[in-house]
C-alpha cells in the first residue's frame, strides 16, 4: 500500500494509544467513581474492605490460584519488582532475562546494587528474545513477560521448568489481563493498574506462589531492608499486606477506579474476553503491516509479538538510509502530526528503543478506533515524506 495525502474520512473516537498510562475502559466516567471512601483512612472498615475487594476481584479475573497471595504495594510496578528483587534474590544463582529497557533495569539493580556475583545475564536486542533454552532453573530467574518498550514477549510459559529449583520472578506488568499467564509457572508476579485495565498509576500488584513465600520465611538478604519493602516480620510472611493491610497509604480513588475497571472486565466475559480483544487489535493492525510497504514490526518473530504495546519500525528505504538522528526525527514527526490533529496522543517510540512507533492495542482499545487509526498513520507518514 502507498500512503496518501488524502485526510481519512473517519476519526478514532478515543485517541489514547498511549502505553501507559493507558486508555481508560470504554465508557469510563469520574461518575463511575463517586462511591470512593475519600477522606476515609485506608485502616477504617470502609477502606480495608475496597482494598480486599480489589485483592478478591484481581483474584477472580485473573484466575490467580486461591493458595497464591496478591497484595497491593507502593511505587507502581516497578515497586512490585524492587520489593521482590531486594527480599528474594542473593539465596543462589541468578539469571536475569533482558530484551529491553525495563529488563535491561533490573539487570542494573541486580548487578550494581544489589551487588551479586552470581547472575548470568540472558539478553537480546530490541525486536527478538533471548535463548529460553539456555536459562538454568537452578537459578532464580527474572524476566519480564512482555516488553512494552519492544512489544517481544514470551510466547507462552513451556520453556519454564516444572521441577526447577530456583524461582521465576515475572515482571507482567504489560501481560496482566491481556495475555494468559500460566500460573504453575510463575512464583513471583508484578504488574500495575495503570496498564491493561487503565487505571491511575501509583500502585502495584504483587502475586507470590507458596515457593515465594517459603522462601521469604526462610531466608534473610544480606542487606537492609527498606520499610516500604518488607514482607516479613519475625521469620513471619506479613499475612495483613494479602488482605489489604497496605505497608503505606493508598490512594482510595485509585483503588476505586481498579474496582471499576475490575467490574467491567467481569461484565464483558472476564480474562477470556479481555484477551480476545487485545487479540483483535493486533490481528488487525497485522493485517494493515501486511499491506503497507513503509512500515513493519519491530518484533520478527510473530509468535513473539505483544497485542499490548504494538512497536513498529519504519522500514521505507528512503527513511532507513537516514542517519540514526534523522530518522528519530522522522518518526517524532508522525507522532507530532497525529498528536496536532487530535487522532492518537503519545505512540512515539520508547526513549531507549530503536526509533518508530509504539500503539497500545490492549483490552480498553475498541477495534472501531483502532481501524479508523490505521489510515492515518499512513496519511501522516506521507505528510511527513514530503
Amino acid at each position: 500500500m502507498t500512503a496518501s495525502t488524502t485526510i481519512p474520512d473517519n476519526r478514532p473516537s478515543n485517541p489514547h494509544f498511549s502505553s501507559g498510562p493507558c486508555s481508560k475502559r470504554p465508557g469510563w466516567s469520574l461518575k463511575n467513581l463517586e462511591d470512593a471512601a475519600l477522606g476515609r483512612s485506608h485502616r477504617a472498615k470502609i477502606g480495608k474492605a475496597k482494598l480486599a475487594e480489589a485483592i478478591d476481584r484481581t483474584r477472580s479475573v485473573l484466575g490467580v490460584p486461591d493458595d497464591y497471595r496478591i497484595g497491593i504495594v507502593a511505587a507502581s510496578d516497578t515497586g512490585a519488582v524492587e520489593m521482590a528483587l531486594w527480599s528474594l534474590l542473593g539465596a543462589r544463582g541468578v539469571d536475569m532475562m533482558a530484551w529491553e529497557s525495563f529488563g535491561s533495569g533490573w539487570v542494573t539493580d541486580v548487578v550494581k546494587q544489589l551487588k551479586l556475583d552470581n547472575v548470568r545475564k540472558l539478553e537480546a536486542p530490541y525486536g527478538q528474545l533471548p535463548d529460553l533454552g539456555a536459562v538454568d532453573f537452578n537459578n532464580d530467574v527474572v524476566f519480564t513477560w512482555n516488553g512494552t518498550t519492544s512489544g517481544v514477549r514470551v510466547p507462552n510459559g513451556d520453556w519454564i521448568a516444572d521441577d526447577r529449583e530456583g524461582l521465576t520472578i515475572c515482571d507482567a506488568t504489560s501481560a496482566a489481563f491481556a495475555q494468559n499467564l500460566p500460573w504453575s509457572k510463575l512464583d513471583v508476579t508484578t504488574f500495575s493498574w495503570q496498564k491493561v485495565l487503565g487505571g491511575e498509576a501509583a500502585h502495584g500488584i504483587l502475586i507470590l506462589s507458596p515457593r515465594a513465600v517459603e522462601r521469604l520465611e526462610s531466608y534473610t538478604p544480606p542487606w537492609p531492608m527498606p520499610k516500604i519493602f518488607r514482607l516479613t516480620k519475625g521469620g513471619k510472611l506479613i499475612e495483613g499486606i494479602f488482605k489489604g493491610e497496605t505497608i503505606n497509604t493508598p490512594s482510595m480513588l485509585a483503588v476505586e477506579d481498579y474496582l471499576d475497571a475490575l467490574k467491567w472486565s467481569e461484565s464483558i466475559g472476564g480474562l477470556s474476553s479481555l484477551v480476545g480483544r487485545a487479540d483483535a487489535n493486533l490481528a488487525l493492525m497485522a493485517e494493515w503491516v501486511e499491506k503497507t510497504s513503509w512500515v513493519d514490526f519491530l518484533c520478527e518473530d510473530v509468535n513473539a509479538r505483544s497485542n499490548t504495546s504494538v512497536c513498529l519500525k519504519v522500514v521505507d528505504p528512503a527513511i532507513t538510509a537516514l542517519t540514526g538522528d534523522e530518522q528519530t526525527a522522522f518518526a517524532k514527526k508522525i507522532v507530532t502530526l497525529l498528536d496536532g490533529e487530535g487522532i492518537a496522543y503519545d505512540i512515539g517510540a520508547y526513549r531507549d528503543a530503536p526509533a518508530g512507533l509504539r500503539i497500545w492495542a490492549g483490552a480498553t482499545i475498541e477495534l472501531a478506533d483502532m481501524r479508523a487509526l490505521l489510515p492515518w498513520l499512513d496519511w501522516a507518514f506521507a505528510e511527513a515524506s514530503k
